[in-house]
């Protein structure tokens, strides 16, 4: 064998480890993706415009939808992934690991809150990727130390009690790393966010496209917080508001560039996404692929929560996230060219499509636009997925499509094999009894 066949080889193998490797994270993500449509629920049923006090004045019903959602969809989306993702990247997952991934997470947080943005005036946040990375760290430490066995007078920290004292080193090495690394991010974003203010639809565009990128970091908000709640300033009846959406709500005919074009992907394109990657599942898998798929999208459509939809191709697929990204940018763009003119309280869903209806500017064009970005984003991931072989949803290899169920496979092979074992021990045990009852009555007769 030549040296050339012979270096390409591990380069091969390494190369097929990671393609293996972002599966099986893309997979763990699917645990903590599940709680998200209802999350994106409670949390639309608890806005102003709904059950509150610009909606039917339900004050308390709202704030009790709200805080329901914020449960899972505020501040603890992080430590939501984190879990989720430590448990369903670990084989043999138990109990421990999810505690494991608590502890290190509980102090990672801690650390990190001890790291002030110059910009915000608040904790510096990396969102889900810094759950996710403690999460994952969670489940390797688990799997290569959880059966450690320590000196007999730390006998009692050996095996599983042993990980989250590791997890809590991780996460303070964690917590110090994005305390320093993320400061400079957040001063380039507010800078950006200003840039993209002043370039009309370009700037629009060019906003789409960095929002859907930031979410695989969680710093979508961050730039969202700028572009909604800052920049842009109207007076509406001696009272100065600010933000986009401020704006929009106070009839402020400039406002809208920063939400208008989320619409016909959030309510067309992106479930036309979902039924293509749903289309392209193996036939054994489909169904399975087509009911996650069908829930995720309901949910984009009704509420313009995405993040359910997105996570189950983001990491697995990155090209389609990319080129997702890439047609948020135009819809963004195009939209604002136009002069169409809309926006939200929450996200670009129906319900805010219907609600802020009365503000807007031609928004009835959102919806041939949303349908013809529907078929686009159908066509592309179906080609894109079929023609790159891309492992989505319910294409992933047989060989890694689910660890688990394989090893309960061995588990009960190896089972029926003791069980045979003993079946054979057993009857080699009865045959004996005879014979000795016949060498007895030989013995007795004689």
């Amino acid at each position: 064998m030549s040296t050339a066949t012979a270096t390409e080889a591990p380069a091969k193998k390494r190369g097929a480890g990671v393609i293996q490797g972002m599966q099986k994270i893309g997979r763990s993500l699917q645990l903590p993706v599940a709680a998200l449509p209802a999350a994106g629920l409670l949390s639309r049923l608890g806005q102003p415009d709904v059950f509150g006090q610009d909606g039917l004045g339900w004050n308390k019903v709202a704030e009790i939808f709200s805080n329901a959602g914020g449960a899972l969809f505020g501040t603890n989306l992080a430590l939501l992934f984190c879990v989720g993702v430590a448990i369903g990247f670990a084989k043999k997952a138990d109990g421990s690991t999810a505690f494991a991934a608590l502890v290190g997470f509980l102090v990672y947080r801690e650390v990190l809150n001890g790291f002030v943005s110059d910009v915000t005036g608040k904790p510096q946040d990396p969102g889900v990727l810094g759950g996710i990375v403690v999460g994952l760290t969670a489940a390797v430490l688990w799997e290569k130390y959880h059966r450690t066995r320590l000196p007999d007078w730390l006998g009692f920290f050996s095996g599983r009690r042993f990980i989250p004292i590791l997890m809590s080193f991780a996460g303070l090495a964690y917590g110090v790393l994005f305390g320093y690394a993320w400061a400079p991010i957040g001063d380039g974003l507010n800078n950006f966010s200003e840039w993209l203010s002043d370039n009309g639809s370009l700037g629009a565009g060019i906003f789409g496209v960095i929002n859907r990128l930031l979410i695989p970091i969680g710093m979508h908000m961050l730039l969202n917080t700028f572009a909604w709640f800052q920049f842009g300033d109207f007076k509406s009846g001696g009272e100065t508001v600010h933000g986009d959406i401020a704006r929009y709500v106070h009839d402020d005919p400039t406002a809208g560039m920063f939400m208008t074009g989320f619409f016909p992907i959030m309510m067309f394109a992106l479930p036309a996404a979902a039924l293509a990657i749903a289309h392209c599942a193996r036939p054994e898998r489909r169904k399975a692929v087509l009911g996650m798929m069908i829930s995720v999208s309901l949910t984009a459509f009704v509420t313009g929560v995405t993040e359910p939809l997105e996570f189950s191709f983001m990491f697995i697929a990155p090209v389609l996230y990319g080129i997702h990204a890439v047609l948020t940018g135009v819809s963004m763009g195009l939209t604002w060219a136009l002069g169409i003119r809309s926006g939200f309280n929450f996200s670009g869903g129906l319900i805010d499509y219907l609600l802020g209806y009365s503000h807007s500017e031609k928004a009835w064009l959102l919806i041939p636009i949303g349908l013809a970005f529907a078929v686009v984003y159908y066509v592309v991931f179906r080609f894109a997925i079929t023609k790159f072989n891309l492992p989505t949803p319910g294409r992933e290899p047989e060989d890694t499509l689910d660890d688990a169920a394989a090893e309960a496979a061995a588990e009960a092979a190896a089972a029926e094999k003791r069980a045979a074992r003993k079946a054979k021990l057993k009857e080699k045990a009865q045959d004996k009894v005879p014979a000795q009852n016949g060498d007895a009555a030989s013995a007795g007769g004689a």
